[in-house]
């Protein structure tokens, strides 16, 4: 950790650091388990060249999945363009309800709601920048706000096969159709894959790493799915607490369209089959 982001920390939470040990961070950041002079112990994440904004639109959405009170979500204790200081969480053995509490704190998230679709600010999913202006309705904010920003950018990259470039057009003319019926907007983690649910000391899940917005409640539930990590519990307890409309089994492929995007901008062509499979299974 560079001299001038453990002087910040220090600054912020009062106390000197006397250790700073690199723990993992994931695909993206870099992650440190710090200890203090009072005792106390945090997680920072630094990110060498991360845009000004990222650290906090994070801290923002940490806050707003905790504003329910549903399931835990680390308290953000300092935060600047440089670094994010969390409470340190201690990893456990999951309760027996664990996954239960996960389906059904995931729907009172969800059921706490959103101002609009996209919102509260732009953020950020991994690196990639994530545009969150509102639209009038969740199909044109899922077209305009992050299917075609993500078709856009892998076509600059050359990754779009000819295959997804007719699909998503064939998708993009009947999406109205597609996306089930109306809902008001859901209070979304947005990056919801296994990796970023924890289970603490006490056996609790703990939502980590957001990616913040208003949008369908069936997005964050599509992700869960696709690259496994969550038991049938926790979906049969999410819909004991919140029915899903008819058709919900039909639209997985359609909201893991979107994950499935950004991880070919993040992570390059290897995904590209994996979108024709999900284009093909809806148009």
């Amino acid at each position: 950790m560079r001299a001038p982001v453990r002087a910040f920390v220090a600054e912020v939470l009062g106390a000197e650091i006397e250790d700073v040990r690199a723990v993992g961070g994931g695909d993206i950041n870099e992650a440190w388990a710090l200890t203090f002079s009072d005792g106390r112990r945090a997680f920072a994440k630094t990110h060498p060249g991360a845009a000004p904004t990222m650290f906090p639109r994070e801290a923002e959405g940490l806050d707003w999945l905790r504003e329910p009170g549903a399931l835990r979500v680390p308290e953000v204790l300092a935060v600047s363009e440089d670094v994010l200081v969390l409470e340190l969480l201690s990893p456990g053995r999951a309760a027996p309800d664990h996954d239960a509490r996960l389906g059904r704190g995931l729907a009172a998230i969800h059921a706490a709601g959103a101002d609009g679709f996209g919102g509260p600010s732009d953020n950020f999913i991994g690196d990639l920048p994530q545009d969150n202006r509102r639209e009038p309705d969740w199909a044109t904010f899922y077209r305009a706000r992050r299917l075609e920003p993500q078709l856009a950018r892998a076509a600059d990259r050359g990754l779009v096969s000819r295959a997804m470039r007719d699909g998503f057009a064939r998708l993009f003319a009947q999406l109205e159709e597609l996306v089930g019926e109306p809902e008001p907007p859901a209070r979304l983690h947005g990056d919801l894959w296994g990796g970023n649910c924890f289970t603490d000391d006490a056996g609790a899940p703990v939502l980590i790493d957001p990616a913040v917005y208003g949008g369908h409640r069936e997005i964050d539930l599509a992700m869960m799915r696709l690259f496994g990590g969550f038991s049938p519990t926790v979906f049969a307890a999410y819909e004991e607490a919140s029915p899903l409309s008819p058709g919900a089994d039909a639209r997985v492929p359609l909201y893991q369209l979107y994950p499935l995007m950004v991880h070919v901008n993040l992570f390059g062509g290897g995904y590209v089959s994996s979108v024709e499979r999900a284009l093909a299974a809806l148009v």
